[in-house]
């Protein structure tokens, strides 16, 4: 069979399949937009290896390593399912990385002035999201277990990737959560919710964050949910030093994840090196 360009049709019957494996809302959203993308690239030209080839250099220009190895985890596992196997093009190599580029990271301080900037703006409910995703490391994806009934428990019982996970909401979290939902008159169901009563989704807290950005003298680089999750890791870890119970909370399987979300400068890292005091001043040349 020969297939010129792709039918909107075989897109839906594709991700219908991932959802009766049980995959994700959140993973069915991303496959369907990276097949979509893959899907007006290609127009009505036939498909070829040459052709996904040709795709993957594209993106390439515009997206990290990880992320075009993400796009062309969905657009194969696609190609697979038209019978297209050997039209599977390989992954970008990426060298495992030994520091974390501290130009993407936010640091407590950057955090601490996001939050100030949403209360100065009247962003009630976007601080709160800033703190409950920061305080607990959550998705963002996650948000919508965060329920009165929850805040009400102390806990919440989030759902992802076919398994469920305990998190714990501190005291002072819930206390001003439970404050937030009385002054709205949400009474239950999600804590964060949008004028139309549905839970908020990413790319609305996304677009609020970033335009808290200027005025918080925060690179804009920098602000992402995510990174929030990062932040929480970072700072439970080094306040335990426990990764096994981190990967535990943050819903990993491999602690090989975690150890990513660890990972120090590189100006932390010379710091460290700096300290060992193997180098002698006073050698003769």
């Amino acid at each position: 069979m020969v297939n010129y360009g792709i039918e909107d049709k075989q897109i839906v019957t594709y991700i219908q399949k991932l959802r009766y494996s049980e995959k994700s809302e959140h993973t069915l959203e991303k496959y369907r937009r990276d097949i979509t993308r893959f899907s007006k690239f290609i127009g009505e030209r036939q498909i070829t290896k040459e052709l996904v080839l040709e795709y993957k250099d594209s993106i390439r220009k515009d997206y990290e390593p990880v992320s075009v190895n993400s796009m062309l985890a969905a657009v194969n596992g696609f190609l697979k399912d038209l019978g297209y196997s050997n039209c599977c093009v390989k992954n970008i190599k990426i060298q495992r990385r030994i520091f974390c580029d501290e130009n993407q990271e936010i640091t407590k301080s950057e955090y601490l002035r996001l939050l100030a900037t949403a209360k100065s703006r009247g962003k009630e409910r976007l601080n709160l999201i800033l703190q409950t995703i920061c305080s607990t490391g959550i998705r963002v994806s996650e948000l919508e277990y965060i329920t009165v009934e929850a805040v009400q428990r102390g806990k919440a019982e989030v759902s992802c990737k076919g398994k469920i996970r305990v998190i714990f909401l501190s005291k002072n979290l819930s206390k001003i959560l439970l404050k937030y939902v009385k002054s709205l008159g949400i009474k239950d169901g999600s804590v964060f919710v949008t004028k139309g009563g549905l839970p908020v989704n990413r790319s609305n807290i996304w677009r609020e964050m970033k335009c808290l950005c200027r005025e918080a003298k925060v690179d804009s680089s920098k602000v992402f949910p995510h990174n929030l999750r990062h932040l929480f890791a970072r700072t439970y870890y080094k306040l335990k030093k426990d990764v096994v119970r981190l990967a535990g909370i943050l819903g990993h399987s491999s602690i090989e994840t975690t150890r990513i979300y660890l990972l120090d400068s590189g100006k932390e890292c010379l710091a460290h090196v700096s300290q060992m005091g193997l180098v002698s001043m006073e050698l003769s040349v």
